[in-house]
């Protein structure tokens, strides 16, 4: 392989957004390392694909700083070079604060927000080195606007929308371009566990698109867009950016 061509490290990469980001990756021509915890996902993703020589996978959860660390060595090891890192592994789901335990507050806040603090920190040593560094971490609306039985939840996206700020401040005498996008629903299987069940997912889903300005929610493919023009130097002089893709919901 051409040791010029770029490498992108995505985490959650084997399914939603992250995969979508990692398609639109492999058609513009650059390296992929797949990150997350279930090598059958990741068989199928490699599968979606195309089993492209261009992508690799490597296994890690991203709640766990050593591994973080890991995923981070694994793809310098593998390609020599580390030029993006998109931290799009998250986790959803909604509780009331009285029913909150520490567990699942734990579990959201060390997925969401220890995992991305944690692949920057590692990653950042490598990527600082590249001429096209370039970071984008996935955020959520929640992350900008409150919203019902998901204090947890917004409370990580919030945090992950403010360190995407302060960490474009520290990276950017190095020319590293940190940015975050902060969805509404999209269409993934994170969105598809919201619904109850198959005989009341179409009257839900029409219900949840009801919320939004454009009348549906997103797809993975329209966050993944953002996601790589962010990413690209098409968007050279945009940093410490939070790039809505809610279908207008947050301007309601």
């Amino acid at each position: 392989m051409n040791i010029e061509e770029k490498v992108v490290l995505i985490t959650g990469g084997t399914s939603g957004i992250g995969l979508a980001a990692a398609k639109l990756f492999v058609q513009n021509g650059i390296r992929v390392m797949l990150a997350g915890r279930s090598n059958e996902k990741a068989q199928a993703a490699l599968r979606f694909l195309s089993n492209s020589s261009m992508v690799r996978f490597t296994q890690g959860n991203v709640a766990l700083p050593d591994e973080c660390r890991q995923i981070v060595e694994a793809t310098y090891q593998e390609f020599g070079r580390i030029d993006m890192l998109i931290n799009s592994a998250g986790i959803y789901f909604e509780k009331s604060i009285e029913s909150m335990d520490e567990t699942d507050f734990d579990q959201i806040m060390n997925i969401n927000v220890k995992g991305t603090y944690f692949m920057c920190k590692y990653a950042s040593d490598y990527i600082k080195k590249s001429p096209y560094g370039a970071i984008v971490n996935v955020s959520s609306d929640a992350g900008i606007n409150g919203n019902y039985f998901c204090s947890a939840y917004c409370a990580s996206k919030g945090a992950v929308t403010v360190f995407t700020k302060a960490l474009a401040l520290e990276l950017a005498p190095y020319n590293v371009r940190v940015n975050c996008i902060c969805p509404g629903d999209i269409d993934t299987p994170l969105t598809q566990r919201q619904f109850h069940n198959e005989s009341t997912k179409a009257e839900e889903l029409k219900v949840m698109s009801s919320l939004y300005p454009l009348g549906r929610i997103g797809k993975a493919s329209e966050a993944a867009e953002v996601i790589c023009f962010l990413a690209s130097e098409k968007a050279s002089f945009v940093t410490g950016a939070a790039w809505l893709v809610d279908g207008g919901i947050t301007a309601c």
